[in-house]
Parts: C-alpha cells; sequence; structure tokens
C-alpha cells in the first residue's frame, strides 16, 4: 500500500510512523490521561485498514485526520489535543518551504501527482519539468499575492476548482479557435520573419504546423484548426502542377490524349495533399511546445464551411486522406502501429454524408473505420446544432469548450479584432477565445446541505457566487494585457491583428470571447439529493433545475458586465482525483457518493451504470443543450473493427438526437510480447496498475496505452482516482 507526502511523492505506507507519532502526543500528557500501548496498536490498525479501503494512496493529512478521529473514539481527548498541537506547529515550519519542496521533488522525479498530473505530459523529460516548475512558482504567487484569500482556500478544500493556476500569474488565456485562414490568406509573422501566402497546398500544411505550435506555447488550453482553411490551397497546387505537366510533356515531345492531363495532374494532386496531411499528422504528433507536451490541437473536417463545389471537392479529398492517415496510426519506438493522441478530429455529420444515397457517404463510412480502431473522429451533427446555436454550427476549442453564438455582428460592433478576412454582416468564430474556467463541486453543495433541500439552494447561490468572483479575477488578470505579449495571437491574426502596445480588452466583452462557469458531479450530487440516479424518472427534473439554475447565474452575470458567462461541462482529469480525495476528506465514505477516487464528468450518466448506447445519448441530449459553454457525451464500445454497420447506427444517432458524442474504444499495444489487445487495470499492494494480460508486463515505459479520459485522448497514464474511474466503465453497446 502507498501513501502520498505533501510534496507529491508517492512512498509504501509505513505504520510503525503512526505508532511513533500516536506514542509521542501520548507521552506528553499526565500520565493519568495517558493511552495503553495496546490502544495505540488498535489505532494505528484501524487506520491502516481505513487506508486499504479507499482504494487509492491516501494522502499524509488524510492519514493524520483519520489518526485524531481514531485517538478521539477512544476517549483520549487531551493526547488528541497534544497531537493536533504537534501537527498546526510543524505546519507553520512546512509553510516556509512547501513550494520549495515540490520543486525538489518535481527535479528527482518522485512527485507523483504532477506525473500524473496530464494524461498526455512526460514528466521525466527537461521541458515538461521547467513548466512544472515554473507552474508551482507562479501558483505560489497567485496563492498568495493574486487570489482573494477565500477563493484559494475554497480551491484547496476541493469546494470550487481553480482551473490552471500554474498559468495564471502570467496574462494568458485558455483556448480559442485559430484564424488560420486569415494567417494564410493575408500573411503572418512567426518569430519575426514574414510569412507570406504560401504557393502550395504542403507549404501551407507545414505553415499551419508552425502557426499550431506559436499558439500553443502562448496559451494553455486547447486550439482548433479547420481544413477548410487548407483546401483553397489545393486549387492553387493544382494549377501550378498542370503547368508542370504540360511543360514535361511538351519537352518530351508528347501529344496527350484528350483526358491524359487531367489524371496525370489530379494523381499529383493526391500526393501533394497525402503529403501535406502527413506533415500535420507527424509535426502535431512530435512537437514539442514550451509546456513540454504535443499541442492539444483539433482538426476540424466540415463540408458545409466550402464557398463553392470545386472548394468543397478539394475539402472532401483532404478530409479523405485525413482520415485514412489516422486509421493508419504512427509508428511508436518498435516500428508497430499505435493511437496517437493528437491531433483530435471533429467530423461533421450533415445532410451531404449521413444517408447512404449521400455524395459524401464513402467519407462517413471511412470515418466510422478510423473510429473504431482509433477512437477519432468525434462527431457534431450540423441538425442538432443548427437548433441549439442559432442556425451556427463551428468547432470546439479544443476538446469540448464552444463559443457562444455571434452576438456583436448583429449588433453592429464590427470588426474589434482588425481580421484580414472578415466579412461584414457574417457570423464570425474563428479569432475568438475562451478566458478561462472556474469549476464548482456540485456533490459538495449537496453533501454540506446534509440533504436539506432548503439550504442546498441557499448554499449553492453561496458556491455560485464564489465562482463568480473568481472568474471576475480571471477576467481583470486579462484585462490591460497587451498585445506584446503573444504577438501571434494578438498582432498577427491568429485571434486578432491589434498595433503594437493597443491592450485586448475590447475583446473580452460583447461576446467576442467566453469565460466558463464549470461544473462536475452532477450525478453524484442529485443521487444524494433524491436517492436515485438523474436517469431516475423522479430525480430527473431536480438535475434539469440544477442545470438552469447555474444558467439563471450566467445570464444574470453575463448582462451585469456584457461579458459572455458559459456553463462548461467540465473535462475532469487530474480534477476528479482531487475532488473525491476532498469530499472523502470534508464528509467520509459515504456509499454511492465519495465511496471512489472520482467523481463523474459533469451531466454525464455514471460510468458503472448499465445504459444502452442509444438511451444514454438520447438521456444526455437534454443536459447538453443545457450545457452551452460546452460539452461532449460518449458510449463506451468494445472492439467494433468487425461491426462497422453498428458504428454507423450510432453515427446516424448522433446526428438525429445530440450535437456533440463520440465513441470510446481500447486501443493498446505491449511492447514487450507484442499483445495488442486490451491492457488490464489490476489491484496490486493498494494500488492500481496496468498489467498485460498476455505477458504479465507492468511496465508503463514499455507498454502503449490509449484511452479517452476527458475528451481528448490521452497516452502518458492517469493518476489513480482517473485510472479507477477507467476500470469501472461498463460497456453501452
Amino acid at each position: 500500500m502507498k501513501i502520498i507526502k505533501r510534496n507529491g511523492a508517492e512512498v509504501a505506507f509505513d505504520i510503525s510512523k503512526i505508532l511513533m507519532a500516536v506514542t509521542k502526543a501520548n507521552n506528553a500528557v499526565d500520565e493519568s490521561v495517558r493511552m495503553t500501548a495496546k490502544q495505540i496498536q488498535r489505532i494505528a490498525e484501524s487506520v491502516e485498514l481505513s487506508c486499504q479501503e479507499l482504494g487509492r494512496s491516501a494522502a499524509v493529512e488524510e492519514i493524520q485526520d483519520m489518526v485524531e478521529k481514531q485517538i478521539m473514539a477512544h476517549g483520549a481527548f487531551e493526547v488528541a489535543k497534544a497531537y493536533i498541537t504537534y501537527r498546526y506547529t510543524r505546519s507553520l515550519v512546512r509553510q516556509a518551504n512547501t513550494t520549495d519542496d515540490r520543486i525538489l521533488s518535481l527535479i528527482e522525479c518522485n512527485n507523483e501527482e504532477a506525473k500524473q498530473e496530464n494524461s498526455n505530459k512526460n514528466p521525466v523529460v527537461n521541458s515538461t519539468q521547467r513548466d512544472y516548475m515554473a507552474g508551482e512558482v507562479s501558483r505560489d504567487i497567485t496563492e498568495r499575492l493574486l487570489l482573494p484569500q477565500d477563493i484559494v482556500e475554497a480551491n484547496e478544500a476541493g469546494i470550487i476548482h481553480f482551473h490552471d493556476s500554474d498559468y495564471f500569474a502570467q496574462h494568458m488565456h485558455n483556448c480559442d479557435l485559430v484564424n488560420l485562414e486569415d494567417m494564410l490568406q493575408n500573411g503572418t509573422v512567426i518569430t519575426g520573419t514574414l510569412i507570406e501566402r504560401p504557393h502550395s497546398f504542403s507549404t501551407a500544411c507545414n505553415i499551419a504546423t508552425q502557426i499550431i505550435a506559436q499558439v500553443a506555447s502562448n496559451q494553455y488550453g486547447g486550439q482548433s484548426i479547420s481544413l477548410t482553411h487548407l483546401a483553397p490551397f489545393v486549387e492553387v497546387s493544382r494549377q501550378k502542377i498542370r503547368k508542370d505537366v504540360v511543360t514535361e510533356l511538351k519537352n518530351l515531345g508528347v501529344v496527350p490524349a484528350e483526358g491524359v492531363v487531367d489524371e496525370m495532374v489530379e494523381k499529383r494532386v493526391r500526393e501533394e495533399i497525402q503529403r501535406g496531411v502527413q506533415t500535420i499528422q507527424y509535426q502535431v504528433v512530435t512537437l514539442l511546445t514550451t509546456n513540454g507536451q504535443a499541442p492539444f490541437v483539433t482538426v476540424y473536417m466540415y463540408l458545409g464551411e466550402a464557398e463553392n463545389e470545386q472548394e468543397r471537392h478539394d475539402l472532401a479529398m483532404i478530409i479523405e486522406e485525413t482520415l485514412r492517415q489516422r486509421y493508419q496510426g504512427v509508428k511508436n519506438e518498435k516500428g508497430v502501429w499505435v493511437t496517437p493522441a493528437f491531433p483530435k478530429l471533429i467530423y461533421v455529420l450533415e445532410e451531404d454524408n449521413i444517408h447512404e444515397d449521400s455524395e459524401y457517404w464513402y467519407l462517413t463510412e471511412l470515418a466510422a473505420k478510423c473510429t473504431a480502431k482509433r477512437m477519432v473522429p468525434d462527431y457534431i451533427s450540423e441538425k442538432v446544432m443548427k437548433e441549439l446555436k442559432g442556425g451556427d454550427v463551428y468547432t470546439c476549442m479544443g476538446c469540448r469548450s464552444f463559443l457562444t453564438p455571434d452576438r456583436f455582428t448583429d449588433a453592429g460592433v464590427g470588426n474589434i479584432a482588425n481580421a484580414g478576412n472578415y466579412v461584414p454582416g457574417k457570423h464570425k468564430y474563428y479569432g475568438r477565445f475562451n478566458q478561462g474556467v472556474v469549476t464548482i463541486n456540485l456533490p459538495d453543495v449537496a453533501l454540506s446541505s446534509g440533504g436539506n433541500m432548503e439550504k442546498f439552494w441557499k448554499i449553492f447561490d453561496e458556491r455560485l457566487d464564489l465562482c463568480y468572483r473568481a472568474l471576475l479575477c480571471r477576467h481583470e488578470r486579462l484585462k490591460g494585457t497587451l498585445s506584446d505579449a503573444a504577438p501571434i495571437l494578438w498582432q498577427y491574426g491568429a485571434l486578432a491583428r491589434l498595433e503594437k502596445g493597443e491592450p485586448i480588452d475590447k475583446l473580452l466583452y460583447n461576446g467576442y470571447s467566453t469565460i466558463s462557469l464549470g461544473y462536475a458531479g452532477l450525478y453524484e450530487c442529485v443521487k444524494y439529493m433524491t436517492g436515485k440516479s438523474h436517469t431516475d424518472p423522479s430525480a430527473t427534473p431536480f438535475a434539469l433545475e440544477v442545470m438552469q439554475h447555474m444558467n439563471d447565474a450566467c445570464k444574470a452575470w453575463k448582462a451585469k458586465h456584457n461579458i459572455d458567462f458559459s456553463l462548461y461541462g467540465t473535462p475532469l482529469e487530474s480534477t476528479t482525483y482531487k475532488f473525491a480525495k476532498a469530499l472523502q476528506k470534508r464528509f467520509g465514505v459515504i456509499e454511492g457518493i465519495s465511496d471512489k477516487g472520482y467523481i463523474t464528468n459533469s451531466y454525464h450518466v455514471h460510468v458503472t451504470e448499465e445504459i444502452d448506447a442509444f438511451k444514454k445519448l438520447e438521456f444526455e441530449a437534454k443536459f447538453q443543450a443545457l450545457s452551452p459553454g460546452g460539452a461532449i457525451s460518449y458510449v463506451e464500445v468494445p472492439n467494433m473493427q468487425n461491426n462497422i454497420p453498428a458504428v454507423l447506427e450510432v453515427m446516424k444517432f448522433i446526428y438525429d438526437h445530440i450535437m456533440y458524442a463520440e465513441l470510446n474504444t481500447k486501443s493498446d499495444y505491449c511492447q514487450v510480447c507484442g499483445y495488442d489487445g486490451e491492457i488490464q487495470i489490476e489491484e496490486e499492494d493498494g494500488k492500481l496498475i496496468w498489467r498485460c494480460p498476455c505477458c504479465g508486463n507492468t511496465d508503463q515505459d514499455k507498454m502503449n496505452v490509449a484511452r479517452r479520459t476527458c475528451g481528448y485522448i490521452g497516452t502518458q497514464f492517469w493518476n489513480q482516482g482517473r485510472t479507477q474511474e477507467i476500470k469501472d466503465r461498463v460497456l453501452h453497446l
């Protein structure tokens, strides 16, 4: 059994340390009120048993809380007082060097929490360590100087989560939709070098990857680009290739038969597309940005964005090649084809590709095969999105964060970003961004109320006000930021083309950017307050009321400040573990509520609940509609590579019923024995580990495991809470 020390390092549980600590406290009090050695032994054994029952590695603070409770349960109140006094004295000493300790543990690679904070960061490499170390310093400054103390305390207690506090000291925002079209068509500047309009499709792809890397290094969230913005350069290459072919044939003295030139040109165009798409895939996978990870980039595939039929045809070829290459995968260090984490792909289901007799049905069939093998693409329903977003269809910013529908264009605000591709009267999405996220822990609201409904709504409003003030801190931190802070974003087209020295303030209002109220654990919240899952018809109305209440709060804040506050279904990764531990610490282990190392993402049906894929998507659709700031639903499926018709049926259901959804499968490989089935999660010595069922390999450095955890695919393994959640998932198909 393992425990996690205060600096994040993981060590073996040692009962002798509990015995020693309690004995010291016992010796510090009058002999008449001391406990016996047998009582101290029982206390230590009870704590050991409680740690084992947690099903995860307990933190030192949790263990000390358990010790206190056990001492008091034995009626040894003077001993408990001595123990608490000792803890307090030691905590005062530690306050002076907590940041130092965490940084040193990062350098020595024994900070278990940091290791598993992000499933796409390798904590051993220098670039990641450098980012984590800078993050610790930034977090320390943020907590001591920049945030109100009640917000810091609420974040530490797991009542709320102030996302990405390690980047808050800098003037950085969360995620965005890159205006790739403006940058390619009208030029941009990268590290002082002018990049003009490319003269071929492959060059456009190469420039796009450089833009992706630069953007990723200047914000901390996900970014999205559209393949539509690359499509016009296919025609540029086509005309260039045609000239070359004609010249070659002329020099050879060949008079080609009718149609031969066209065939030769289109063959070379497809080869050019293949090279360009390969550039994007391999550059994104192999790039390491300044924060030690591949760019969190999403590639959007929507035929409906094309300006004309030729561009639509060329876009279809790009989409086809993108899907084919992703289906193939990338080679790992052993030369075996495996599933890469990035780029994330989103495929829009629309009338021209969703029916068997549709013109682009072949693309949908290819997408289904790719999903069955590589877990992407994910799917947006053009039909449902138009209903929810006022007739507009656009991609999310990264894994699920959606912009609010454009309201500034209709209000006559105009081209406030000075975009080179601005079209008066046309709704604008590319070049917009999200200011940041603060998430409310809904199960904590419920547990704090003790099940009293009147008290629940009162505490709920208090917590929402806390989130509101925390979000305003994020907004105020960005106010006054000069465009010079990130030229690629604010001066050279990714988000705007502002003047040097110009503040970005005007982009923070009128709905140009959003700011997100996140929420987590709706299932546990409803279960505690009603005794039933939110899928139960008698409990669903309360769940929807909770959702509406948060939307109403966002609406009121928006009206007050002219900032687009929006409700966001938080993609918990490490936070699911943090919230679960916080609930156990504050309220103990409550069956069905706080008895696991994780809580449920946003509105999702609990991972252990038996429900079929179609009912799950239909049920979650009503909650997705109440998460306008972003949400994604999924269905867990077995290996579907030999059942593509079933995948297509799920995709058709998505088109008719829900805006944004994905299918989760498994894609693993053991480097020791070559096994390519599902690598299992097992418990060993109180800790969850990954084990190859074929050869027994448990070395994470010698296996490739890909799982979707929060919208993105993770490939660097997860903390114990998320690992337990993955283990508990039931199939929906």
